[in-house]
């Protein structure tokens, strides 16, 4: 009977070195799926429920007071506008207007109205109307759907 045996020599270098390789692997592919799997959405990202209608809340400069009307439908502010805004109140306050047009143009592209962005040249106006806007979804905001 004649045996054949035959040994494996393995350096240790060369152990450490397939381990390391492995373990770099292993890291590249849990960071390549991180990159490729989509996120998932966090509470503050969630999609307000709204009772559709128009809404409004006044604000009071001077002695003028200006009502922001807000109209929505059951997922979306669709536009905000001033409905009593005169003259004599666009004179006074120029930038109510260009404020008003920023955030329309923004409005269909957020989620939310935090996420709205203001131009330098008219930020306390814009957060003003802001203010307002919140003020008038208070009253759309349906019962089911979480907090602002």
């Amino acid at each position: 009977m004649s045996s054949n045996t035959k040994l494996l020599v393995l350096k240790s270098k060369e152990i450490l070195h397939t381990l390391l390789f492995i373990v770099l692997g292993i890291l590249l592919l849990v960071g390549f799926l991180c990159l490729v799997l989509p996120k998932k959405k966090t509470a503050s990202s969630q999609v307000m429920s709204y009772t559709p209608g128009v809404y409004t809340s006044t604000i009071t400069r001077g002695e003028s007071t200006l009502q922001v009307q807000v109209t929505v439908d059951e997922d979306a502010i669709n536009h905000v506008a001033l409905t009593n805004a005169t003259e004599t109140v666009t004179t006074m306050y120029p930038l109510l207007q260009p404020a008003l047009d920023d955030i329309n143009a923004q409005i269909a592209t957020v989620s939310s109205v935090e996420e709205l962005s203001f131009s330098a040249d008219h930020q306390y106006t814009s957060t003003l109307l802001t203010q307002a806007i919140k003020e008038a979804l208070s009253s759309a905001t349906s019962p089911d759907s979480p907090s602002e």
